[in-house]
């Protein structure tokens, strides 16, 4: 099989493990996402993430859930960022690290991701992991589009 057949078998895989996962048919999307995963798919990554988190169609491993959404983060899925972001921020999957969650979140909203944007303005907001600081918390929550809150 020439890389092209190949790289378009991929492309069907992950198109159609995408189109489980948004079905909620997590049992399928496992089977077409976790190779596709294995295989450093970023957009695959970050939906084993999500099914190794929360137990769907697979069985809950939160090692391999933070492997997966480190490894999507990393390649620049700002969704992924914020997910890890999330993982540090709570200390699901791994340590809790307020400076590490504010990190990812802040490479989310590099990508224009608006629920970075809001989670940092919230951290601010409520002293959470970072000092509470109403200005900053103000100026992230209108990059996010906020009006005056």
């Amino acid at each position: 099989m020439s890389d092209n057949n190949a790289s378009m078998e991929e492309e069907m895989s992950l198109n159609s493990g995408i189109a489980a996962f948004e079905a909620k048919h997590f049992v399928r999307a496992a089977e077409l996402l976790e190779p596709l995963a294995e295989a450093g798919n970023a957009e695959a990554q970050y939906r084993v993430a999500i099914m190794a988190q929360n137990g769907l169609g697979m069985v809950e491993n939160q090692l391999q859930a933070y492997k997966h959404m480190k490894s999507a983060a990393e390649s620049g899925l700002a969704f992924a960022q914020h997910g890890l972001g999330f993982m540090y921020l709570e200390g699901e999957c791994v340590d809790k690290n307020p400076e590490k969650a504010l990190e990812w979140f802040t490479r989310g909203a590099e990508q224009g991701l608006q629920g970075s944007m809001t989670t940092i303005a919230m951290m601010y907001q409520d002293g959470n992991g970072v000092e509470a600081d109403q200005e900053k918390a103000r100026e992230w929550f209108h990059k996010a589009g906020f009006d005056e809150m």
